[in-house]
């Protein structure tokens, strides 16, 4: 789970480097990633389902990589 992203502005820093610093803690919290996979209830089935396909489709492009190497 995500946690509260805090970025304190420094003392003569341009805020929209400040808030490209908050952007990227962001992304790595993973806040944005939560809120879309918790938008809709997703049944204890479906998810199994849900994750078993993305796991393939992980699989299959990485055996499609291998072989562009």
């Amino acid at each position: 789970m995500a946690t509260n992203v805090h970025v304190k502005v420094r003392k003569g820093e341009d805020p929209s480097k400040a808030i490209r610093r908050f952007k990227k803690k962001y992304e790595a919290e993973g806040v944005l990633r939560d809120v879309k996979r918790k938008r809709y209830y997703m049944k204890p089935s479906e998810a199994k389902k849900h994750k078993r396909v993305m796991a393939e489709k992980r699989r299959k492009k990485m055996a499609r990589r291998k072989r562009n190497k």
